[in-house]
């Protein structure tokens, strides 16, 4: 069997920029399954995506299937004849499901019976005649919000496809690729290189495309081209290019073969917020900002030409001409915004509805002021400004700024709070209640911040589970799960001590009706504990915590999370110690007699007899006393460091005490000290849940 390299290039018009690279991936997905499926086997493969093209190149692909015997179990024997002894409708319908004829079939015997059988010897197909159907399967497996047609042709596609080229070794795949003959003949750069070009070997299809074509065909490297060349462009004015990784991908996504334009604008606009800036540029230009050392912005970006152009100013002109209107539409919604204040914007955030059901914004901002009082008072910190900052907190989503750049909100509405002299730690927390942002950024960093911020999303995870929209599966259209590990994230990494239950009851009482109707507060406030703490779960997960170690704490319910990752933290130590495997089996022990016994433990540990159970009496009341102050003090870790010393003494009582004794009243006694044993550990955890 021989091996040669495959490669399939799609030609369109300019795909989303957007989407590029995750619908080139899904390409190459697709067809690598569709190869492992037919157990056809190849060496490597490579994803190519330019705006016209997505292409797929596969390395070393076997020239066909192995051959293979296959073996079919049929009937059991006992069902594969009639009375007479004649073969059984299911014998015979085996047979010819198996195109074949009974006599032919052989007998399958095994310790667990025995059955008809037919073993077949079965050709593996040619690779040719296997790919054109991987193909289509995998584009039509596309993830295309909205295909569209065009033309008279009733193919499917994101945009309209032009070539399409299917070379396996030096051959060409002859087949058809929606409503398109496969050919070797690409198409290079759309104005350096507009006549086709004919390929010869799959392997020669990068450098043929840069070469003759100027075209870059790999993103990842034009990605990094173009990050260097924008650091180099912005150096050549005392520069640094600010790089966000979307953006470089958007950019390497609209050209193939992109060369850097430096340009200006007037310094006035650097009077601007600089996030207004850097959002104007980068959502409306796709231009990078360029900053000085310091961080702060300089009056140049860059852009990229996807053509080499003998008249490179004329493009920096062009652009610098673009540019100019959209800052100062921006400096216009600056200056407009300032002439009224934030608190005079809170009456209308009556007209802006935040859920059908739950009312307006309005409504959720009053809720929230309330939730800001609450958690502050049990914090201990400044409640006043954590009910301004609560007032305030949406009113930014009334100006001008924020209705053009949506993704300014709480920032805009920090530079209004500090142009009006609010507090600073209130303006700081008008940005900050939506923080953490994103999987792995930092939480809120002002008290008043974190207050809002759990505030706020405690709001909304009660409001959307009061009104049934519950995340199922991968929807999720309100980010609750996000919302929740935002809250745990803030109160955990800040080291707040905050009741999640309290909390979560007091933010169901704030929501009186829905629509007008009432709801079930208690179940609606035991829904999104569980959520909160499935959330906490996967939390400990990623941050090297196992799933019986999670058990264990959870199995003790502590309400406030801070507290729940110290005593994590404790039995993640305690697990290490020698005395941890034979306490976890001695305490699971312990449950499984007290919970099977008919008997009740004794009010108090009264008569005992022998050496063993009196001496382990006095080793748990002395520990009883120990960890008193150790318990007040939430040092877990200590906690069980003194429970470990009881290892010897509950092995002795073990190996020389029978608890289910005839006499009922010993019986009780003992039960009554294993009882003492068990709510001493509990205090921390229930390691009998810790796996060996």
């Amino acid at each position: 069997m021989t091996e040669q390299h495959l490669l399939f290039e799609l030609g369109s018009e300019e795909l989303p920029p957007k989407t590029l690279l995750k619908l080139s991936n899904a390409l190459l997905n697709g067809i690598v399954q569709g190869l492992n499926a037919a157990e056809l086997t190849f060496t490597g493969s490579t994803a190519y995506a330019t705006p016209r093209r997505m292409a797929v190149f596969i390395e070393n692909l076997a020239s066909a299937q192995s051959d293979k015997t296959v073996e079919k179990r049929g009937p059991a024997l006992q069902a594969a004849f009639a009375p007479d002894g004649t073969p059984s409708k299911a014998a015979l319908g085996f047979a010819l499901s198996c195109e074949t004829t009974f006599d032919k079939l052989e007998r399958l015997k095994t310790d667990k019976g025995e059955w008809l059988s037919f073993t077949q010897a079965v050709k593996g197909q040619a690779t040719e005649n296997l790919i054109p159907d991987i193909i289509r399967s995998s584009i039509a497996g596309l993830p295309i919000a909205k295909r569209m047609r065009w033309g008279s042709f009733t193919t499917e596609f994101v945009r309209p496809v032009h070539w399409a080229v299917l070379l396996y070794g030096d051959n060409v795949i002859d087949t058809e690729i929606l409503g398109l003959t496969t050919g070797a003949a690409t198409q290079g750069h759309r104005f350096h290189a507009p006549q086709k070009i004919t390929l010869s070997k799959p392997e020669e299809y990068a450098d043929v495309l840069y070469k003759q074509g100027r075209v870059i065909a790999d993103i990842e490297q034009r990605k990094t081209l173009i990050r260097d060349a924008a650091q180099k462009a912005a150096a050549a004015v005392n520069g640094f290019a600010h790089i966000e990784d979307d953006l470089l991908e958007e950019i390497a996504a609209l050209n193939e073969w992109p060369v850097p334009i430096t340009g200006t604008f007037d310094p006035r606009f650097l009077e601007l917020p600089p996030e207004v800036l850097i959002t104007t540029m980068q959502t409306n230009q796709k231009y990078f900002p360029v900053k000085n050392a310091d961080g702060g912005l300089l009056a140049n970006f860059i852009t990229f030409s996807n053509i080499e152009s003998t008249n490179p100013k004329s493009i920096q002109q062009g652009n610098e001409r673009v540019v100019t209107p959209r800052l100062s539409d921006a400096e216009f919604f600056w200056n407009q915004d300032r002439k009224k204040n934030l608190e005079d914007r809170v009456e209308s955030l009556s007209s802006v509805v935040f859920q059908e059901s739950l009312g307006t914004v309005y409504d959720k901002t009053m809720r929230v002021k309330n939730l800001a009082k609450f958690i502050a008072g049990h914090l201990g910190a400044d409640v006043e400004l954590a009910e301004r900052a609560a007032l305030l907190a949406k009113t930014d989503l009334m100006t001008e700024m924020v209705g053009e750049f949506g993704n300014l909100q709480g920032i805009m509405g920090r530079y209004y709070a500090t142009a009006e002299h609010e507090p600073k730690s209130v303006a700081l927390a008008l940005e900050e209640q939506y923080f953490p942002k994103q999987s792995g950024s930092p939480t809120a960093s002002s008290t008043t911040g974190q207050i809002l911020a759990i505030a706020e999303k405690i709001d909304t995870l009660v409001g959307i589970f009061a009104v049934g929209l519950i995340p199922t599966g991968d929807k999720d259209p309100y980010a609750l799960r996000r919302a929740a590990l935002g809250i745990l994230r803030t109160i955990i990494e800040n080291k707040l001590d905050i009741n999640i239950i309290e909390l979560t009851e007091f933010a169901s009482a704030q929501i009186k009706t829905i629509s007008g109707q009432p709801y079930d507060q208690p179940a609606t406030s035991d829904r999104v504990i569980d959520f909160i703490f499935d959330r906490l779960k996967g939390y400990c997960l990623d941050h090297g915590y196992t799933a019986d170690e999670f058990d264990a704490v959870i199995t003790v319910t502590p309400a406030e999370p801070l507290d729940f990752m110290q005593r994590l933290q404790a039995v993640k130590a305690f697990r290490q110690l020698p005395e941890a495997e034979s306490l976890a089996a001695a305490n699971k022990r312990i449950r499984n007699i007290l919970k099977k016994s008919d008997t009740q433990p004794a009010a108090s540990v009264g008569t005992l007899l022998e050496a063993q159970e009196k001496q382990l009496l006095q080793a748990a009341l002395q520990s009883a006393d120990d960890i008193k102050p150790l318990l007040a003090q939430r040092n877990y870790q200590a906690t069980l460091n003194r429970l470990a010393g009881l290892r010897n003494d509950v092995d002795a009582f073990f190996d020389h005490v029978m608890v289910m004794t005839d006499d009922l009243d010993l019986r009780a006694n003992r039960l009554a000290l294993l009882n003492l044993l068990s709510e001493q550990f509990l205090t921390c955890a229930d390691i009998s849940r810790l796996q060996s």
